[in-house]
């Protein structure tokens, strides 16, 4: 890993001397090098091997009765370190123009220490109105997030994804107005993993809004001043689960969609050494957001085996309180309800966590700031309530608990 840190910042480093003659350009090279120690209690829903923690996972029994996930797990890693460089570019008619290009180690899928895009994006000013291109934030990430050590960020309460997407800002005094299409490429949406009617074994895979032909939209608008961001927003998401059914009588040409219209309000407050943020989504079928959701099947076609859905909704909530400067403590609580389907699905349900019925999360943390150092420690607990018995939209009529506790110890130098 050293290797490739000295690799890329000497190309980087190459880069902004073979154009630092250039007329017009500016260049700003930034990074960070993270170490996060983590131990949790039980094992979770996660990835990056427990570094992206979401929510303990379900008693497992084994035939002696002991529960198969009831194991403790700790690890030590630095593929959060990154390099960035931050460029402003020349006039383009009456636009200022500017780009980002962002890294960092955390690989793809299980192979980690490997280099992987974060932003990479050019942007197009003319004052009130910008236009940006790349891949950054999702929308329903934005400018509202918690403050936490935990590199999850709040999720599965708070969406997190950088997605590729066309995004224009139109900004008039304290009001901006946010318009975006977004494709999916590092966080992807969850699908059947066979063709076979009926089947809920799932996968996430860009080819179910690739064969969608039909981006993300996300329209949103802000209020900003000084010290505050409040907000709402509305987000649309369609993707085609399947295109053939594998059936006794044959493979059959299918056509089958799944809508789901999602609602989010934001409100971020700052005074002196105060931080005061809080978010709540309404979510449907979200799972490419790193939350918890998913769709049930309604019916299924005697002959061919195409299958019609409905969106599994959610409600999350969560808030978060920090005071300080170089001793800054901090809250953060979040909540999660499923609320079942938008109709009857008799034949299973596809997603991530759709046993789910509730979830909360309490975390406490304490961080020593000084000039490009961060040391800090964070406590949380979450209580999973698990389904035990579903109605006929997927909603849990009764329940049983299991509960995590995680430790993260993290220390940052950022230059």
């Amino acid at each position: 890993m050293k290797k490739q840190v000295v690799l890329l910042a000497a190309l980087l480093g190459g880069t902004l001397a073979s154009n630092a003659q250039k007329k017009g350009f500016d260049y700003k090279f930034y990074g960070q090098v993270r170490t996060d120690l983590f131990y949790n209690s039980r094992s979770n829903s996660e990835t990056v091997d427990g570094l992206f923690y979401m929510y303990p996972l379900d008693k497992v029994e084994d035939p002696n009765g002991k529960d198969l996930n009831d194991n403790g797990n700790s690890d030590f890693y630095t593929l959060y370190t990154r390099l960035g460089v931050d460029v402003t570019g020349p006039m383009l008619g009456k636009a200022k123009t500017s780009a980002k290009v962002e890294v960092d180690f955390r690989g793809s899928g299980t192979t980690y220490s490997l280099f992987r895009i974060r932003h990479v994006y050019f942007n197009l000013d003319w004052g009130k109105s910008a236009l940006l291109v790349g891949q950054t934030w999702h929308p329903l990430y934005g400018d509202v997030a918690p403050e936490i050590l935990n590199l999850n960020m709040g999720a599965p309460y708070q969406p997190f994804s950088r997605a590729p997407q066309i995004r224009y800002r139109f900004t008039s005094e304290n009001f901006r107005l946010t318009a975006a299409a977004i494709w999916q490429s590092q966080y992807l949406s969850v699908g059947p993993s066979s063709n076979e009617p009926g089947a809920t074994a799932t996968r996430k895979h860009q080819d179910f809004i690739k064969w969608s032909s039909i981006p993300e939209f996300y329209v949103g608008m802000d209020y900003k001043r000084p010290g505050l961001i409040a907000g709402a927003g509305i987000h649309v998401s369609s993707i085609t689960p399947r295109t053939q059914s594998e059936t006794d009588h044959g493979t059959y040409h299918v056509d089958e969609r799944i809508t789901g219209i999602s609602g989010e309000a934001h409100v971020k407050y700052t005074h002196n050494n105060w931080l005061v943020a809080a978010k709540s989504v309404l979510g449907t079928n979200l799972t490419q957001a790193s939350t918890v959701g998913g769709y049930g099947i309604r019916s299924i076609d005697d002959k061919t085996g195409e299958q019609t859905y409905a969106p599994l909704r959610t409600s999350t909530t969560w808030v978060n309180v920090a005071y300080g400067k170089t001793w800054r403590p901090a809250l953060f609580f979040g909540y999660l309800k499923g609320l079942g389907a938008t109709e009857e699905v008799p034949y299973g349900t596809l997603g991530t966590g759709t046993t789910l019925d509730q979830l909360f999360t309490g975390t406490a943390e304490l961080t020593y700031n000084r000039p490009h150092w961060k040391f800090g420690a964070e406590y949380s607990v979450c209580n999973a309530w698990y389904g035990d018995e579903f109605d006929a939209k997927a909603k849990a009529l009764s329940s049983h608990t299991v509960l995590n506790h995680r430790l993260v110890v993290t220390a940052i130098f950022q230059f």
